[in-house]
């Protein structure tokens, strides 16, 4: 399973030295969504490295172009997966927006965005009036199948909630809460726990990144902490370091679940991997316990790169958003499948605003068709 990451560098020695690790060989550049999207030097890994150690080097001041191109940068780390020189591109783009964020001030909108994130219980009671206003998608529906939970015997683990997943994964918490009942795990969701912290992280607010991963240590105890969201995982797992291992719930399931087997499923269903999915590694996990899914007729969407969602950039950049969408929800709307899975809560939120097939969380899907 994946390894805990290191946390970002913020000073400026430490991003010159993160930034001399590019060799600017360029082979980045067909795997960045926002280079394909673009197609200029600026909107590159390449291109932002470059900016990143100019400004911290002290060559140039920041610019507004050059903040403007960072900003756009979709966090997706698909560039560090296949950068041959190992460039820790992630504790690069954080470190660099921590000092962007301590010279400006972001736009209102971005303000308000994370500042709400940040209140997961402000952020539920407002939920209503975002679905209204047509920003958030219908609430997916809850499957009400009774059931009975069988005595654990092999553990305990916790279930990490999040921020906006409060409301939309409350099914797809309790599909996983079976789930890994029948392979004998108890698990629990303590209170107290907040926001994960990726969108603070991400814009450079780490103040209040640690404020939030201080309030999710005194939440979590020393048990397995499973996120549902491969968005959250880097993020908590920062913060849980040395307290309390943090795994993708797909991944932890398919690992434990050996014994685990499912009813047919005699539909076409469409399946679409997130971008911290692909890079955390954990598809192979998610398209392993589908495999076991007897008569299911599996498509997997192209990658054709980000969905565009990212955090906050399908709020602060929605036009772009739409750009980076559109390729996706084409292969949906074309593969004639019924729905559609994707295991992060941004994604299913910007996918699901882009077409009405529905969009689902792996885990409910399982959880369905267990046997």
């Amino acid at each position: 399973m994946a390894e805990t990451p290191a946390a970002p560098a913020s000073d400026a020695q430490s991003l010159v030295a993160l930034a001399d690790r590019c060799v600017q060989c360029g082979l980045c550049l067909p795997h960045c969504p926002t280079y394909r999207l673009d197609q200029t030097e600026a909107e590159s890994p390449r291109g932002r490295i470059a900016y990143i150690k100019a400004t911290a080097s002290g060559l140039m001041a920041p610019t507004e172009a050059g903040d403007r191109h960072l900003d756009h940068c979709l966090g997706c780390l698909r560039c560090e997966a296949v950068c041959p020189a190992g460039v820790e591109y992630d504790a690069l783009l954080v470190g660099a927006r921590g000092r962007q964020f301590e010279r400006r001030t972001p736009p209102l909108k971005t303000r308000l965005s994370a500042g709400l994130l940040a209140r997961p219980g402000l952020l539920r009671a407002l939920d209503p009036l975002a679905r209204t206003a047509g920003l958030l998608p219908p609430l997916p529906e809850v499957q009400r199948t009774a059931f009975q939970l069988p005595t654990p015997t092999r553990g305990r683990v916790s279930l990490f909630v999040g921020c906006i997943a409060g409301s939309y994964e409350q099914g797809s918490r309790q599909a996983l809460i079976r789930l890994l009942a029948a392979v004998g795990f108890d698990a629990q969701v303590p209170s107290g726990q907040t926001c994960c912290g990726t969108a603070a992280a991400h814009l450079g607010d780490q103040q209040t990144t640690a404020d939030l991963a201080e309030r999710n240590r005194a939440a979590f105890g020393k048990n397995p902490v499973l996120s549902l969201a491969t968005g959250c995982q880097q993020v908590l797992a920062q913060s849980l370091s040395g307290q309390a291992p943090v795994f993708d719930s797909i991944e932890f399931l398919e690992h434990e679940g050996a014994g685990l087997e499912f009813r047919p499923a005699s539909r076409k269903v469409a399946l679409h991997l997130p971008c911290t999915q692909r890079v955390a590694k954990s598809d192979a996990a998610l398209r392993r316990l589908l495999a076991r899914v007897p008569e299911l007729d599996l498509v997997e969407l192209p990658d054709t790169g980000c969905c565009g969602a990212a955090g906050l950039h399908m709020v602060n950049e929605p036009e772009r958003a739409a750009k980076l969408r559109a390729p996706l929800i084409d292969a949906l709307q074309a593969s004639g499948a019924s729905e559609l899975l994707s295991a992060n809560i941004g994604c299913r939120l910007h996918l699901a605003n882009g077409t009405r097939i529905p969009v689902r969380h792996p885990l409910d899907f399982l959880a369905e068709h267990l046997a």
